[in-house]
């Protein structure tokens, strides 16, 4: 029996255009981007579509975007009778997860996601924060460095750990640019700045963490339909009581992609179907595990190949 996973990406991959060529084709898909801009009082869609890419970057508009067009990619394959029977997300991706296992509404997550945004971009202005991609260097080794670099009075510390020789590492920029330079002397192969708007992921990201906590109390929230593994712990997300624990808790904690894949492979999942533009989580799920086999979702084409492809599978229906 194919067991699939829907999975959602997190920030880093907006792109000007993200779900253009959907849009254009059905009605239905057009009505996503309309119902985000009514929801938040403002034309996402039109930073979305015609950009500019600074503005799509920052994180209070780049995190409503990402969730419109990863639900909307998921109703899609919904709506041709591809139901996943697991779904997460990469941080901000795994909103795109519960919207999906029916605990929060489209709208409301629209909004809860752009006020995350906002709530991450008070704690740490624009591009007093940064994250880095550290290749090739253990787990262990890198605590090592950021512990001893922010003990020195430039916080950082572990922010995703996303597969065997990728972790991301999360903090002041001073102390990014530092455990970077102390990662390679370390032994890391590489040490790749990411283009993102904050220190998502880091205790600098607490603060608000408490205000989201606040906005989170104000949402009706229903027990999920389908199983989520969520970040924090890579386990399955049982009730609301631990869905709220986990949302206010990821804000400042790392992400267990790695972890969180492995879960859903031991509970049978073989094929994993990344839901939003960009093909990030299905390069990370393989250097996982190749055996299982991985789509992504983001345009016509894709769709289809999608759609073949599951001719072949085995699914309860």
């Amino acid at each position: 029996m194919t067991k699939i996973a829907f999975i959602f990406p997190g920030q880093g991959s907006q792109v000007v255009g993200m779900g253009q060529e959907f849009i254009e084709n059905a009605a239905e898909s057009k009505a996503f981007y309309e119902r985000a801009n009514q929801s938040l009082g403002f034309e996402l869609s039109k930073l979305m579509l015609e950009g500019p890419a600074e503005e799509l970057t920052l994180t209070y508009h780049a995190q409503p975007a990402l969730l419109t067009t990863g639900v909307m990619v998921a109703e899609k394959l919904l709506a041709a009778g591809i139901k996943p029977n697991y779904a997460a997300g990469h941080s901000l991706g795994e909103y795109g997860a519960l919207v999906i296992a029916g605990v929060l509404s489209f709208e409301d997550a629209v909004s809860v996601v752009h006020k995350r945004g906002l709530y991450m971009n008070e704690a740490v202005p624009a591009g007093q924060g940064a994250m880095a991609a550290i290749l090739g260097l253990e787990l262990e080794a890198l605590h090592e460095v950021t512990e001893k670099v922010s003990a020195a009075g430039d916080p950082v510390q572990v922010a995703n750990v996303n597969c065997p020789g990728q972790i991301v590492i999360s903090g002041t920029k001073e102390g990014v640019e530092k455990a970077s330079l102390a990662a390679k002397e370390a032994g890391a192969k590489r040490a790749i700045p990411l283009v993102v708007s904050g220190p998502f992921h880091s205790e600098l990201m607490r603060p608000s963490s408490e205000k989201l906590g606040a906005t989170l109390a104000d949402i009706s929230l229903s027990a999920p339909q389908i199983p989520v593994i969520g970040n924090v712990m890579a386990k399955e997300l049982e009730d609301v009581s631990a869905i709220q624990h986990e949302l206010v808790e990821q804000v400042y904690s790392a992400v267990q992609w790695e972890a969180s894949v492995r879960e859903m492979i031991a509970r049978g999942v073989d094929v994993f179907i990344e839901c939003g533009p960009g093909k990030v989580l299905s390069g990370l799920v393989k250097k996982i595990d190749r055996s299982v086999a991985t789509y992504c979702v983001y345009d016509e084409a894709s769709l289809e190949a999608v759609l073949e492809a599951a001719k072949e599978w085995t699914i309860n229906a």
